[in-house]
């Protein structure tokens, strides 16, 4: 047999495979392995000139074994694979070389077993086939046992009554027991487990009861259909054929009428209860109102008030007292944003809509931290309830898991489900807020499958109100995972799948290993794996293998992605257990590490953490997020109490440390640029039958509907997702040609690329380019579909069809424009090079709806809210519309996120999600955002200059401003450009990369950004800038204004507007408004600053014509016509008047206006931002003559100079005409003075 041969090796990985031989170094090296590509293949892997050659080895028909070898040389066929090598240590066999050196296999260190918590023998749920296991010695030991095993029946016969009892029956029942018993046992010995002469008793004594069977089932047959929904024709064959076949079993007969009869009884009452309007008890989760003490800032005054949350009612009071009015109230639909404060943790901002579709922000600030994130659970809760979307796009997830300790549990777990205890837990506020899905993990479980999960329903359907069905359940052994959903979504969730590992002694015992659970909901795929690995600080790396293990052999999820792990197979994947992953300190500190964990000095311990050690060196759950731990080790306490750790243990061969450890742990793994945010993470404390603490996590997670196009297919255009440009370096010494597979549930089936170039092998590494552009057709081409997709990508040999790497690209990374990527690529959990290319996306026209998990943002504190919805926002997040100018006309792209230094999926991810919980519409404004790809949007260039700003064309300006270069800028006296306006900066190409040719003609582009990433992006070069230009508008850039934030000067005070109600949408310091003195601001013209631009060939003091760079400030329409100012006749004070109308502008932020360019063209716009040189930021425009500007039909937002404005149209109803004319009047005057 192969498995007792040195040079067989069974399921090593390649890497493996390619370390041992790389070790042997000789040539002619060789072992054997299992193909990953292909069922009962192997792998011949030969080592030649320090290159590994791997060789296919497969089996016909007949399972003779061939190599595939080279073209030209006899295929040979082999019984055994001994045969087979030996025949090919012969010389020109059609191998690189003959095989010479086996190279022997590594004996592992055998794994003691553990004194405590492994039962001698699998307790419950054992598949029949592990039970008939036997050894040869079995047949003796039943042969000495059958003597007395009749003789105990013999004797129970004689003490049994059976008097009562029919002769007929009592005389069958003495024949089994008496002889007919033994004829069984023989047939078990001979392989024969169905004990044929039990059956015939059991027919016997139940011929009345099967007759009446086959009369009962038809009956209730018929009557369920009456009671159900329709079923297919071939559904309601099936159960007639069942109901007549009488040679079924008696207790598969009589379980199929329980099971019936429940199903009957169950759908009747379903039916009746909606029809009377009966909640039936366990129907409906109800929410109580729940009241909320906040301050409110108010004109710098705090004032205590009261929110009172109707979740039920979809109502927000606003209330003074505790018995106040309910009088003043918003509706669910007019509360349009939720904006959570970062510096102040207790803060919130409430955007609410009020009359004239006018919006108001709210400020308060909570008790708590707590208290804030309850109130934001349950108006996320309200809004989602309150919807009235058909499918949800969001939903909760609870994720526990607990090590039990072989012991029962207490009669309250609730704690548990209620995320209580210690470290990031959920306020009480929210409660009975239930979660979407259950998911528990038990490790040690004593109970039954069926008495666990009892016990986990009937403590939910306590604290929710709700029934939840069971969606899944798998035991190994002790190991066990339950997933339970709300009764609503069980028609939602499908493709439901489960699987076990063993990782224990010898990988065949099932005291240690994994369980895992997947299914889809409706379009997002899901998987949970609960695993118990090896116990032993001292043995990390037993630990790892067995995460190997797991997530080799785990099978779970699509079967079509099959080159894939579990690791790429699903949106979301969470690894939850008892990882066994102890703090790695010598038992000595035993003492002060328990010090510490009283001083909750948690950080240094988890700095010793060996699951965090070992992630960080990348040996273990590549890219997996775990949210931080804010609580104790759950790991090794006194039982009964959890002020004690017991941290020794006495031991024949000594006392063993046991220290305490975070063994239990959740960790998550998502696709890039989808949104999840964790909401608490923690231990309970209340919880004590165990050594381990109970572990918490709950999720919100975003959730893709099985879409249906609005569009008419016939019109719909074709959609078209383009790779190029793509280089991979993988980390291996084959020579092999290499291609790429894309695998998603957007194509109709997977699409294998050409052929790569190999180009670059160096030791260790080989870079192979594919050249060749590939198009992938999606089935649907509807934006709203097609940005929520990922591509699954496999770089595979084309000699073997093994993959050497995989990873994941997000659609919506290519949502604006032609988008450069860099990710990891992994294999089996491990490292395996880097992929870097360009995607770009073509969609049908369409428009995307608005996400409900972007209710709640994460502001920047200045105002704006940021692209970036649940916890953890310091991390990366998307560019936003407003950051480019249609640059789909330039034909250039974003060059996406390098991998960071401890391994990324994809370098458009981010921790938590965060690059993903963005709405098409709804966006902040704010200098730190990331682009699609996960960089973060930086207008300083690497060489610390601010990014360059480029005359638009598009506009007519025609003049050049030149400016000094000893005018710099000061930091001190005003705010980077960048933190008001994000100027995208086209992407300097590798050297060996053709760029993209761009296109003048429909050109407006105005500014350029080079994202910051000193680690991954090369310094751009002039010329790689000027090559994207085209010749014609080629311009010495010209440094951008100071940005509005720096011009925020005392006595600068805004114009003043009617019932100016709303607040600010980007709040800045209240200057003082010129209404209340007489004295007019800015009576004498400040010195100029050093860092002021200046014409180049004007003077400090002597105001030059507009071509020179100074700008007339323009002139102001209403948009019933009138003209309430003009900017001509003011050039000797233009730069007084100029600041006058900045001060006039600021205050119109958010408001929608017209711009009127000197060439005629008329922009409509929500006004973003202004400067002093009135150069204005408009989002959302649109033009009003669209025929003739058709290239402005793609562009969203844009950035405008002022020395092009002509004419800025104002609504009516927002300017107090009278008061702007005064203040102009009065300007006039005192400059003629």
């Amino acid at each position: 047999m192969s498995s007792h041969q040195p040079w067989y090796h069974g399921n090593i990985t390649r890497s493996m495979a390619e370390d041992l031989l790389s070790k042997e170094a000789k040539d002619g090296s060789f072992l054997l392995r299992d193909s990953e590509s292909i069922q009962g293949a192997y792998a011949l892997c030969v080592l030649y000139q320090n290159c590994v050659y791997t060789y296919r080895i497969l089996p016909n028909e007949e399972k003779k074994l061939s190599v595939q070898a080279s073209e030209g040389v006899p295929i040979r066929f082999f019984s055994v694979l001994s045969d087979l090598v030996e025949a090919y240590y012969k010389e020109n066999m059609g191998l690189v070389t003959h095989l010479q050196y086996p190279v022997q296999k590594e004996e592992e260190p055998e794994e003691e077993p553990e004194a405590v918590g492994v039962p001698p023998l699998p307790p419950r749920n054992v598949p029949a086939n592990e039970s008939r296991e036997s050894h040869a010695d079995s047949g003796r030991a039943i042969e000495l046992s059958r003597p007395s095993f009749l003789d105990s029946y013999h004797q129970r016969l004689q003490l049994v009554d059976m008097s009562h009892l029919s002769e007929e029956h009592q005389k069958a029942i003495q024949d089994y027991f008496c002889s007919a018993v033994s004829l069984d046992a023989d047939q078990v010995q001979n392989g024969n487990p169905t004990l044929p002469n039990l059956k015939k008793l059991i027919m016997t004594i139940c011929k009345s009861l099967n007759s009446e069977i086959s009369r009962t089932l038809p009956v209730l047959e018929t009557v369920q259909k009456l009671v159900e929904q329709p079923q297919s024709p071939g559904g309601g064959r099936l159960r007639g054929q069942l109901s007549v076949d009488s040679s079924q079993s008696v207790a598969f007969r009589l379980d199929q009428i329980t099971k019936l009869i429940c199903s009957i009884e169950d759908k009747t009452k379903n039916a009746v209860f909606e029809s009377v309007g009966y909640d039936g008890g366990h129907r409906k989760s109800l929410i109580p109102p729940v009241t909320f003490e906040v301050k409110l800032d108010s004109l710098g005054i705090s004032n205590k008030m009261l929110l009172k949350v109707d979740v039920e009612g979809g109502k927000v009071y606003f209330k003074k007292s505790k018995d106040g009015p309910e009088d003043k109230y918003f509706v669910h639909n007019k509360i349009l944003q939720l904006v959570k404060s970062q510096k102040m943790q207790t803060k919130l901002v409430i955007v609410v809509e009020t009359e004239k579709e006018k919006t108001q922000r709210k400020e308060f600030v909570f008790n708590d931290t707590k208290k804030r994130e309850g109130f934001c659970q349950l108006l996320q809760q309200m809004k989602n309830k309150h919807s009235g979307k058909p499918e949800p796009d969001m939903i909760s997830i609870f994720v526990g898991t607990w090590n039990m300790g072989n012991a029962n549990p207490p009669h309250n777990i609730s704690s548990w489900f209620q995320s209580k205890g210690q470290g990031k837990t959920r306020d009480d506020t929210a409660n009975h807020i239930p979660h979407d899905i259950y998911v528990i993990g038990t490790q040690e479980d004593p109970l039954g499958e069926k008495e666990w999960i009892d016990t986990v329903r009937s403590m939910l359907r306590d604290l929710t109100n709700i029934s939840f069905k069971q969606v899944a359940t798998q035991t190994l052994w002790n190991i066990r995972i339950v997933v339970l959903a709300k009764p609503e979504h069980e028609n939602r969730i499908s493709h439901v799948f489960s699987d076990s590992v063993k990782t224990g002694i010898a990988n065949a015992l099932g005291n240690k290993g994994a369980v895992g659970v997947s299914f889809m909901f409706n379009g997002t795929s899901f998987g949970f794996v609960n695993s118990h690995l090896t116990s032993g600080s001292e043995k990390k790396f037993r630990r790892n293998q067995n995460y190997i293990s797991i997530l080799r052999f785990l099978n779970l999820g699509d079967k079509k992605v099959n080159p894939f792990d579990i690791t790429h197979r699903f949106t979301h994947l969470f690894w939850l257990g008892d990882l066994n992953y102890r703090v790695d300190l010598p038992p000595g500190e035993a003492e002060n590490i328990v010090m510490k964990i009283k001083q909750q000095q948690y950080q240094e311990l988890l700095s010793r953490d060996q699951l965090n050690i070992e992630k960080g060196s990348g040996n273990i759950f590549l890219d997996y997020e775990e949210e931080e731990i804010t609580f104790p080790p759950t790991y090794r306490f006194e039982r009964e109490t959890r002020e004690r750790y017991a941290y020794t243990k006495a031991k024949a061969t000594g006392t063993k440390y046991n220290l305490p450890s975070w063994c239990d742990r959740v960790l998550r793994k998502s696709y890039p640029m989808v949104h999840v945010a964790c909401h608490s993470y923690g231990c309970t404390t209340d919880i004590m039958t165990s050594d381990h603490s109970p572990v918490f996590a709950t999720f919100d997670v975003g959730i893709t509907s099985q879409f249906v196009s609005k569009n008419d297919p016939t019109k719909d255009s074709q959609g078209a997702i383009k790779f190029m440009n793509c280089v991979a370096t993988l980390m291996t010494k084959s020579k092999t040609k290499f291609f790429i597979e894309y695998h998603s549930s957007c194509l109709e089936k997977f699409v294998k690329g050409p052929d790569g170039e190999n180009q670059d092998c160096r030791e260790g590494f080989i870079k192979v380019r594919f050249g060749t552009q590939v198009e992938l057709t999606p089935i649907i081409a509807d934006p709203e579909y097609l940005l929520d997709q990922h591509i699954l990508i496999s770089i595979k040999s084309a000699d073997s069809d093994e993959s050497y790497g995989e990873t994941c690209v997000a659609l919506r990374s290519a949502e604006i424009a032609y988008t450069e990527f860099d990710v990891m690529l992994t294999h089996h959990g491990e490292r395996t090079g880097t992929l870097t290319g360009g995607i770009q996306l073509r969609t049908s026209e369409g428009k995307q709806t608005e996400k409900l998990y972007d209710f709640i943002k994460v502001g920047d504190d200045s105002g704006a809210s940021k692209g970036k919805s649940g916890d953890n926002s310091n991390k990366s997040s998307m560019v936003l519309p407003s950051d480019i100018s249609n640059p789909s006309y330039m034909g250039v792209g974003f060059k996406g996120s390098s991998v960071s230094s401890r391994g990324g999926t994809s370098g458009h991810g981010a921790k938590d999600g965060g690059s993903g919980n963005m709405s098409p519409k709804k966006t902040g404004y704010d200098h730190s955002v990331c682009s699609p790809t996960g960089k973060t949007s930086s207008p300083v260039s690497e060489d610390g200059q601010p990014a360059e700003m480029f005359d638009n064309p598009l506009y007519g300006l025609m003049g050049k401003a030149r400016y000094g270069k000893d005018q710099e800028i000061s930091r001190k006296d005003h705010l980077s450009p960048s933190e008001i306006f994000a100027f995208p900066k086209p992407p300097d190409l590798d050297s060996d990369r053709v760029p993209p040719v761009p296109t003048p003609r429909n050109r407006s582009y105005t500014c350029s950004e080079k994202p910051q990433n000193p680690s991954s992006v090369p310094t751009a070069t002039s010329s790689s800038s000027s090559s994207l230009q085209p010749q014609s508008f080629t311009k010495k850039p010209v440094v951008p204004s100071r940005s509005e934030g720096g011009m925020i000067m005392s006595g600068k005070p805004p114009l003043p507007m009617k019932n100016r109600q709303d607040p600010q949408p980007q709040p800045q310091p209240k200057p003082r408004d010129y209404r209340d003195s007489s004295e007019l601001p800015c009576k004498i013209r400040p010195p100029t600053r050093p860092g002021q631009p200046l014409p180049k060939d004007g003077h400090h003091e002597t105001p030059q014509p507009p071509k020179t760079g100074r700008i007339n400030p323009p002139s102001i329409k209403l948009a019933n016509g009138e003209t309430v100012w003009s900017g001509a006749g003011y050039d000797e004070h233009k730069e007084r008047v100029k600041m006058l109308f900045y001060s006039f502008f600021k205050s119109l932020v958010g408001k929608d206006v017209v711009v009127e360019l000197k060439n005629d063209l008329s922009i409509c716009g929500t006004l973003h931002s202004v400067d002093q040189y009135l150069n204005i930021k408009l989002t959302d425009i649109s033009v009003t003559d669209p025929e003739k500007y058709p290239h402005m039909l793609s562009v969203k937002n844009c950035f405008i100079r002022g020395s092009v404005v002509r004419y800025v149209q104002l609504p009516a109803d927002e300017v107090d005409t009278q008061l702007l004319q005064d203040a102009a009047r009065k300007e006039a005057m005192q400059q003629k003075q």
